[in-house]
């Protein structure tokens, strides 16, 4: 997270204003109501991790065993497990 001096963003007016309540301490301010993302969205890592997992569950339905589907991915036996197994929305 990058902090900025609200000195820098803000109007002389709105900064008086809030100076009345916090001085000289660091303030967070949230992301309005609806507008926060979920993990992976910006990076897109969510979307690859969801295409991933759809192909190990594919390949795992076609007779791929768990040790084959381990050695492909590069995973535990239990993330494979749990993606394999996992019941689908």
């Amino acid at each position: 997270m990058k902090y900025v001096s609200a000195s820098e963003i803000l109007p002389e007016y709105l900064l008086h204003e809030i100076q009345k309540y916090v001085h000289g301490s660091v303030l967070y301010v949230p992301s309005p109501e609806g507008s926060r993302r979920k993990w992976g969205q910006i990076s897109g890592q969510r979307e690859y991790l969801q295409k991933r997992n759809l192909e190990i569950r594919q390949l795992f339905r076609m007779g791929h065993s768990i040790d084959q589907l381990t050695d492909s991915y590069c995973l535990s036996e239990d993330s494979i497990r749990k993606i394999v197994y996992k019941k689908e929305k």
